[in-house]
């Protein structure tokens, strides 16, 4: 961070923990949640999957909500854009 390379330092952290997260996946593999007591009974991947049913319908749903997710959160940092101060704060005290 001294040599001001933020973006790289993040990058290397987002990097680190998705390694970690891929590295438990892979040792654990097919198995998501292993029991400990009975190593045939743990909950695998193809055991906690939905059907093909479930999975169109929940895409048919993002589909229509995410667009206005992503439509809102726009409309709220265009609104809420411009730095605020403390002068601002201070003079509209019933806002808060």
């Amino acid at each position: 961070l001294r040599a001001r390379r933020a973006g790289a330092a993040f990058i290397s952290s987002c990097l680190a923990v998705s390694a970690t997260i891929l590295t438990a996946g892979v040792a654990l593999f097919p198995f998501l949640m292993p029991s400990s007591t009975h190593p045939d009974q743990g909950l695998t991947i193809w055991d906690a999957s939905s059907s093909a049913r479930t999975l169109f319908i929940m895409l048919c749903a993002v589909v229509v909500i995410l667009p206005v997710v992503l439509a809102y959160t726009a409309w709220v940092f265009h609104v809420l854009k411009g730095r605020i101060t403390l002068e601002e704060i201070r003079r509209h005290t019933g806002v808060y």
